[in-house]
């Protein structure tokens, strides 16, 4: 069982920068691939970034690509979203996802989630 909750979102004008954390629960946090996903009203979940248990992959959508970093810290149990350069088109509420094994865009394929934190950007 992995708990999963998210802090750092908040409101940002363009061109800003935001950190996002998500603190996990659970004894097998280490063996998860860790993911971040963002939706909007009306917009089915959309892939943002992943991060395999080592920390050594990473994974992101074309869309943010250059702009975020993912990253986890298992000693902390905690992953990491850095996104840069924000621009107005980010503005959504952001999960943090857990899965086993491998890493999958998918989100019906992960198994824990976070309650989101919103993210809004000011143009």
């Amino acid at each position: 069982q992995v708990q999963l909750v998210e802090s750092g979102g908040g409101l940002v004008q363009a061109g800003g920068s935001l950190r996002l954390s998500c603190a996990a629960s659970g004894r097998t946090f280490d063996s998860y691939v860790m993911a971040w996903f963002r939706q909007t009203t009306g917009k089915e979940r959309e892939f943002v970034a992943a991060v395999v248990w080592t920390g050594a992959r990473t994974y992101y959508a074309d869309s943010v690509k250059g702009r975020f970093t993912i990253s986890r810290d298992n000693a902390k149990k905690t992953v990491y979203l850095q996104m840069n350069s924000l621009a107005p088109e980010d503005t959504a509420v952001y999960y943090c996802a857990a899965r086993p094994y491998n890493y999958r865009v998918d989100p019906e394929t992960y198994t824990y989630w976070g309650q989101g934190t919103q993210v809004t950007v000011s143009s």
